[in-house]
């Protein structure tokens, strides 16, 4: 199984993303939204880097529960509720992405939404990934 990172050089630079992921061999996992719930389910965080920790830990067990790993990841999307808050916090998010995922990025978008299922949430990612 290999996944190719694809970004053309008549595109802006990818920060954070890739523009396209080709995958080749391997099995689709495709993972549900996850929010910044614990165990007990209950929303913890009270700012949207240390949700966004703790939903990007939530993805990666699932995905790992699935047999994959952070490289494996072809798609993420990111639903915020709070673009601007988003951007704003974009540094530490990067940060915070490389620590769990590794500098391995999927094809990713971010899309703004008046809210998410887990009303406290302020923001949840679900994913696509092929794994070996």
């Amino acid at each position: 199984m290999s996944l190719e990172r694809v970004n053309p050089a008549e595109l802006s630079p990818p920060t954070g993303f890739s523009h396209a992921v080709t995958a080749t061999g391997g099995r689709l996992v495709f993972l549900a939204g996850q929010t910044a719930l614990d165990g007990s389910g209950k929303v913890v965080g009270e700012t949207l880097p240390e949700q966004f920790e703790r939903a990007l830990a939530n993805l990666l067990a699932a995905l790992a529960a699935a047999g994959g790993a952070p490289a494996d990841l072809a798609r993420v999307t990111v639903y915020a509720v709070d673009v601007p808050a988003y951007r704003e916090h974009a540094p530490e998010l990067g940060r915070i992405w490389r620590r769990l995922a590794g500098r391995d990025y999927p094809a990713m978008a971010v899309i703004g939404a008046v809210r998410l299922w887990d009303e406290q949430a302020l923001v949840e990612l679900d994913g696509i990934a092929v794994v070996a």
